[in-house]
């Protein structure tokens, strides 16, 4: 069974598998990113996010209300976890320094896995296309999910504000 499932999955999956490997290694190191670099993730992560919902539930009062609890609560702990240490800003050269860290990595993997994991549910039982609690659950993943990585982008653009601003006024 396992193998008709990885047969059968289109290749397009595995280039985003590996679009989302190559960027997590590239996480994994300390590195300088320009201002518009990082939404690149996190609206990737958006899209498979929302795209999944819409295509497994469609945007449902169960859906939607999951999703957005859940963006919520991710983007406050993401938040929180941003400091001086792990992210600097640099307005003089419109980037950001970020330490490396695996964590987008394992984030990134893990929202792959899940709506991989969840498209294969489905196609297996559809039925859960419209049981409530199936998707309320994986409507609270994804949100997270995106949450976590909303609120990091959030948080750096924020620094990012306050230095250029500290920056004029000097």
């Amino acid at each position: 069974m396992l193998q008709q499932i990885i047969t059968h999955t289109p290749l397009w999956v595995w280039a985003i598998l590996a679009f989302l490997m190559y960027r997590g290694f590239l996480a994994s190191k300390d590195r300088e990113l320009g201002l518009r670099a990082i939404f690149v993730i996190p609206a990737v992560m958006l899209l498979l996010s929302l795209q999944g919902i819409a295509g497994s539930f469609g945007f449902t009062e169960a859906s939607v209300a999951s999703w957005v609890a859940s963006v919520l609560l991710g983007s406050v702990i993401s938040w929180k976890s941003v400091n001086n240490t792990n992210v600097r800003v640099l307005p003089e050269k419109a980037s950001v320094f970020y330490r490396g860290s695996w964590v987008p990595m394992a984030l990134m993997m893990a929202i792959f896995l899940v709506k991989y994991c969840v498209n294969v549910i489905i196609a297996i039982n559809p039925s859960l296309r419209l049981d409530t609690s199936f998707i309320a659950a994986v409507c609270l993943a994804y949100g997270l999910f995106n949450g976590l990585f909303l609120g990091k982008m959030l948080k750096v653009l924020m620094m990012f504000k306050q230095q250029s601003a500290m920056m004029v006024e000097a």
